[in-house]
């Protein structure tokens, strides 16, 4: 493997300058002496790097020989400007880089809008254009070609990266930085293509993976079953895998199961997999942590029982703002995950009572976590809870319909004997509770003014 390392330099310390000529002139001015030039690389970097990080841009200011041992403590940078890249300036201010997003830079927008277009992946300005179909704004982006230039000079200018965003690189600017960049372990994919994953067999050490497909209003690719495939083929020592907006069925993720077998944590992300796809689940045999994030269903039809296998050595169930109307995907999904150790809830619609109760057949739950469920009560919260014989730590906050008031006295003996507790259900009768007796809420009484 090829690494950069911090500026070493060996030049003797110079002595210090206490004159400055100015123009054309013979005569000099008396300043105060740089005693800092006194002082070799090793012993500045060391100083600097022991500055906060608002006080290094500052420090940059001073003198370029500052700058450019700044330049060489940072390690991560997301680009906004594509020029700073194309230039080649990127890899020479800041030689040794190790996490690298490019995404935003990819995006042509206009700098002097106001309008601020902002979800989870990105954040850019816009302008205030609105069509008759009622969208707003569709940004436009680099060429690939162009992008393909600017990612091969990355690679080659930071050689040491072990993280990298991209959007829109083809097959051949991922090859550009398999090839160069030997010790990157950690990659996300924007707006890129089935055939475009290609590239991805020439990472030795890949072992996080994020691929996002599609998302509202910025752009639409499609990542299907052969997408899916070429990445578990390509990819046979992935440790994370990540899939956001990305199609496919239940061959692509069985490819994946199958060609992957190291792989511990999977998340899908606004997935649309096609019916049929969560028996393919069971072929993930290390598959330790799975999450379900922003989904509008699990599986819309997840066949019969009987067909749908397991996962044994999986200890985490993660559920985060889903919905989870759909009681038959539900409960197929408790089937397949019936060894989990940890279940997670978190602002999930539609888990009410009855959906809750598929949950029982976990019988292994050692950790519940309950939040932002609203519709969830007493009646079906209570024996679900008393069915988990090795239930050890439980959290339940903002769930509303759960009172203390029909606590039954089971649970009430069930909660002394857990090692860990955080019961917040109802977080209105909280509040009222801690300003009783302030006047606040009661009519003519105090009020605050922020």
């Amino acid at each position: 493997m090829r690494f950069n390392s911090l500026s070493n330099s060996n030049t003797p310390p110079s002595e210090p300058d206490e004159t400055l000529t100015l123009g054309g002139g013979n005569s000099p001015i008396s300043v105060t002496p740089d005693y800092t030039s006194l002082l070799s690389d090793q012993i500045l970097t060391i100083i600097l790097s022991n500055l906060t990080k608002c006080q290094q841009i500052s420090s940059c200011l001073v003198c370029k020989r500052w700058s450019r041992i700044n330049g060489g403590l940072v390690k991560s940078l997301r680009l906004l400007d594509w020029e700073f890249l194309d230039s080649g300036r990127l890899a020479l201010r800041f030689p040794n880089l190790i996490d690298v997003d490019i995404v935003q830079a990819c995006i042509i927008s206009p700098r002097n809008s106001g309008i601020c277009f902002s979800n989870k992946f990105v954040s850019i300005h816009v302008n205030s254009f609105i069509s008759n179909n009622g969208f707003i704004w569709k940004p436009d982006f680099l060429g690939t070609r162009l992008v393909d230039r600017g990612v091969q000079i990355l690679a080659q200018g930071c050689p040491n990266l072990r993280k990298l965003v991209l959007l829109g690189a083809s097959k051949e600017g991922l090859l550009s930085i398999a090839n160069e960049c030997l010790a990157l372990q950690e990659l996300e994919l924007c707006s890129c293509t089935d055939l475009d994953l290609k590239g991805l067999a020439g990472f030795r050490n890949l072992q996080i993976l994020k691929l996002i497909g599609s998302v509202n209003g910025l752009y639409d690719s499609v990542i299907s079953d052969i997408g899916l495939t070429i990445l578990a083929q390509a990819c046979p020592r992935l440790l994370k895998l990540e899939l956001v907006g990305c199609e496919g069925s239940y061959d692509g993720i069985k490819a994946i199961g199958q060609c992957c077998q190291m792989m511990e944590e999977l998340t899908l992300c606004d997935h649309r997999l096609e019916g049929g796809w969560l028996a393919a689940l069971s072929y993930c045999t290390n598959l330790k942590t799975l999450k379900f994030q922003s989904c509008k269903s699990i599986d819309p039809n997840p066949g019969p029982n009987e067909h749908l296998g397991s996962c044994p050595t999986l200890e985490e169930l993660h559920l985060e703002r889903c919905q989870l109307r759909d009681k038959q995907g539900l409960g197929a999904l408790f089937l397949v995950c019936k060894a989990v150790r940890e279940l997670v809830f978190e602002d999930c619609w539609g888990l009410d009572n009855n959906s809750f109760s598929a949950a029982s057949i976990c019988r292994r739950v050692t950790s519940l976590s309950l939040e932002g469920c609203s519709l969830l009560t007493m009646d079906g919260f209570d024996p679900v809870v008393l069915s988990w014989k090795e239930l050890k730590r439980l959290k339940v906050v903002s769930c509303n319909n759960i009172k203390d008031s029909a606590m039954s006295p089971e649970v009430a003996t069930l909660f002394s004997l857990l090692k860990e507790l955080k019961w917040r259900p109802d977080s209105k009768s909280i509040l009222s509770s801690g300003l009783e007796g302030t006047g606040v809420w009661q009519k003519g009484g105090r009020s605050f003014k922020i």
